[in-house]
């Protein structure tokens, strides 16, 4: 019987529990070290780890056919955009039916992963499990580490300023209601925010305020799902006819934006991740919202911002994304700088052979059907029906795929990670066709040499109650 490499998986969010799944399924030993005491990390509403969070009135906004595991659908009895508690009941549901819990450590998150000489690692956790492994699959998410203005607006500011991934409602973390709040962003959390402030009751004042203007896409257009009308464009379209039509579509079903008082944006459709809200233009229509060019300096409790106009305000919520972190890892073993990891495919990583990272890019869609092929096409690797065409050629990929997003999309960190939903699936699909090929030329070998079962660390931590997984009984834990 050959033994499979043994797997470490980070995170049991939405692209760690389908990993987890895919390498089930291929009967691969693996553990996933999850640091709350349940799955779902960013969809998890009132999430213990202490990292993720999100705002109560959270809902969807890609159609939930598009956001579905194609292993296992959503109920059809959902709304097209559900809210985050039937989204979370979905992940718990996937993973209680497919039996994954028992592989899942919970409150036991990642602190450091070392390289070792023998091309293991080894894991140290929280609780001080210190464990060797031949792979790991790097799923802890990039929603969770606060990105701030930099620099800094210039003067000081007497009210409240929060950052939206500490936003959970208009009373949490700080009392908005009856404040004069200034939104600053164009994504989708910025309109989410500054629509549910805007409603009667809430807040008395609110200031969208944005460096740069954006197309605004709509749930609904011509009382459809928008984004299940694009899904029809086919895979590997030419950019260029896909704007053409996006945006005649936009121009047609929505207008201009100057219309309801924003900027003309500096790009066309297309060429910035895509803001999505149903109700902004309404609430800007209706003068609920009022838009103000960014943020210029702080007086105390006014406001000037770029045109030199000055607003009273209480509070200032920075919408303004997120760093991409791997604390577990040396910055001298892998370092990120404004959110740039070259990877093939945005999964591996070229001259580590087991080195792996889920759901690291910003979809034109959703995650999940990504991180669930991703997590196929890793199984197939470490069960050696997959091969890796040459550091070379991954290199020469990433460059030419890379060089292309710079020319389309305004320069941005978002944006170093963007990828088109359906061309990504499309080309992973592609490769992985190409890459079977290669691996029937060699025989099928397997990538990665079972090493770390027969390796134990002198410091592991005895997981009590927790059977080995795998082929192997070899790869269980030593006691200490």
């Amino acid at each position: 019987m050959v033994d499979l490499p043994k797997v470490c998986v980070i995170g049991a969010g939405s692209s760690g529990i389908t990993v987890c799944k895919s390498l089930q399924d291929k009967g691969i030993p693996f553990d996933c070290y999850e640091k709350g005491s349940d799955i779902g990390g960013n969809w998890r509403f009132n999430n213990d780890n202490g990292i993720s969070n999100i705002y109560k009135s959270l809902h969807i906004n890609t159609h939930r056919d598009r956001m579905e595991y194609k292993d296992y659908p959503m109920p059809k009895w959902y709304p097209d955009y559900p809210n985050h508690e039937p989204i979370q009941k979905y992940f718990s549901d996937y993973v209680d039916h497919f039996g994954l819990r028992k592989n899942i450590l919970f409150k036991n998150g990642v602190a450091k992963v070392e390289p070792q000489e023998d091309g293991t690692y080894l894991v140290t956790t929280e609780k001080g499990i210190r464990e060797y492994y031949d792979a790991v699959i790097v799923a802890n998410g990039h929603h969770w580490s606060p990105r701030w203005p930099e620099p800094n607006f210039p003067g000081k500011f007497s009210g409240k300023i929060i950052h939206s991934h500490d936003y959970v409602d208009p009373e949490k973390p700080v009392k908005l209601t009856g404040k004069r709040v200034v939104v600053l962003g164009m994504g989708n959390s910025a309109m989410d925010i500054s629509v549910e402030l805007s409603r009667p009751g809430v807040s008395e004042k609110v200031f969208l305020s944005s460096r740069r203007g954006a197309w605004i896409i709509p749930n609904y257009l011509f009382g459809k799902p928008l984004d299940k009308s694009t899904q029809l464009i086919p895979p590997g379209t030419p950019f260029w006819i896909k704007r053409a039509l996006v945006g005649f579509i936009l121009r047609l079903g929505v207008g201009n934006m100057q219309d309801f008082g924003l900027p003309k944006p500096d790009h066309e459709p297309g060429e910035a991740h895509p803001t999505i809200s149903q109700d902004i233009l309404v609430r800007l229509g209706r003068g609920d919202i009022v838009y103000k060019p960014v943020i210029k300096e702080f007086k105390g409790n006014v406001i000037r911002f770029e045109d030199n106009s000055e607003e009273e305000a209480d509070a200032v919520i920075y919408c303004t994304g997120y760093n991409v972190r791997f604390p577990f890892f040396d910055p001298n073993f892998i370092s990120v700088e404004n959110n740039h990891l070259p990877l093939f495919h945005r999964t591996f990583k070229p001259g580590s052979n087991n080195l792996f990272f889920i759901g690291l890019y910003q979809p034109l869609g959703a995650i999940m059907p990504l991180a669930e092929f991703q997590g196929k096409w890793i199984a197939e690797y470490l069960t050696g029906n997959y091969r890796l065409p040459s550091i070379q050629e991954m290199q020469n990929q990433i460059e030419k795929y890379e060089s292309a997003m710079r020319k389309r999309y305004v320069a941005s960190a978002r944006h170093t990670m963007q990828v088109d939903f359906e061309d990504f699936l499309y080309y992973m699909q592609k490769e992985l066709k190409a890459g079977k090929n290669r691996a029937l030329k060699s025989g099928n070998e397997l990538p990665i040499k079972a090493k770390a079962q027969f390796r134990s660390s002198a410091g592991s931590a005895v997981r009590k109650g927790k059977k080995p997984t795998g082929q192997s009984k070899k790869s269980a834990m030593a006691k200490t």
